[in-house]
């Protein structure tokens, strides 16, 4: 079975052109983040601040009026647009929409979303994530009570251009298979075939990440024991996200960005040790790319 290295890194961070002009905002993605709410407003951020870590070139955040305006005042790169209202709405399906359409048109097809993210699992926002992903063709990351949304419904994922990241429960909540304390090999059987039957890619978080599109698997070595702190999957669906918004496909991205995410995380821990977060994991990710000479 192969393990992901730094190789994989280096195929998606080629050297860019260096003469004046010749390149713009949006050469390197357009990063939409639908998440937040009343509770998680800091997961959004986490996932934007990575993503600009790893090199896009620009994040919009989608979040309900509370959480867009905490997370405004994070930092003067994040711009967060407020949704009226405590949580996610119906009613807000055509602006975001909108959003999208606008995104693509401005990126030129560079973008992607990262959605899921600290929304919480209201009736109303599960649906609204539903139909929206049901009804959206760019590429997807995702995440969290994303993945409780689609656990509804997941036959909406077949064939779309998507990357799910669940860890242990969320896998069993989605796949309704149990993967929790199960061999390595006995995870990678289980993982392919789902995302064989459904038609997607799929990172199964762990101590041993295992991410297939259904025919290639990879397995993931990097991280430690220290990544147990609440947003380090957020930083990684930031990564992932930012690089699938180059138009890098879903397999090669969830790859890219788990490693990068883990030594991230291994470099951080190395002087924090216990006191690691999510915020010093993402503050390494320029440590992580300088390392394999990007």
């Amino acid at each position: 079975m192969k393990i992901i290295t730094k190789n994989i890194l280096k195929k998606i961070y080629k050297k860019r052109e260096e003469k004046q002009g010749m390149l713009k905002k949006y050469d390197f993605g357009l990063l939409l983040v639908l998440g937040g709410g009343e509770f998680y407003s800091g997961s959004p951020a986490f996932v934007a601040m990575a993503a600009f870590r790893a090199g896009v070139d620009m994040v919009r955040i989608i979040a309900p009026k509370r959480a867009a305006d905490i997370i405004a005042s994070f930092s003067p790169n994040l711009a967060a647009y407020p949704l009226r209202g405590r949580y996610l709405k119906k009613e807000h399906l055509p602006f975001l929409f909108f959003m999208t359409k606008t995104a693509k048109i401005v990126s030129k097809n560079k973008t992607a979303i990262v959605i899921g993210s600290g929304m919480g699992r209201h009736e109303e926002i599960q649906k609204v994530i539903l139909d929206y992903l049901s009804q959206t063709s760019i590429p997807a990351v995702i995440d969290a009570d994303g993945i409780h949304a689609l656990a509804r419904n997941p036959e909406i994922i077949k064939g779309k251009n998507f990357l799910i990241t669940p860890h242990t429960y969320e896998f069993f909540v989605l796949f309704k298979k149990k993967v929790f304390g199960l061999s390595v090999q006995e995870k990678i059987k289980i993982v392919q075939e789902q995302a064989k039957k459904f038609q997607t890619t799929i990172l199964l978080k762990g101590a041993i990440d295992v991410i297939s599109n259904g025919k290639e698997v990879r397995l993931n070595k990097t991280g430690n024991p220290f990544m147990t702190t609440g947003g380090m999957g957020d930083s990684l669906a930031g990564i992932a996200g930012a690089i699938m918004a180059r138009g890098v496909d879903c397999f090669q991205a969830g790859c890219a960005a788990v490693y990068i995410n883990g030594l991230a995380g291994e470099i951080a821990s190395k002087k924090l040790g216990e006191s690691t977060t999510a915020a010093d994991l993402i503050e390494k990710i320029p440590d992580a790319l300088r390392i394999v000479k990007i």
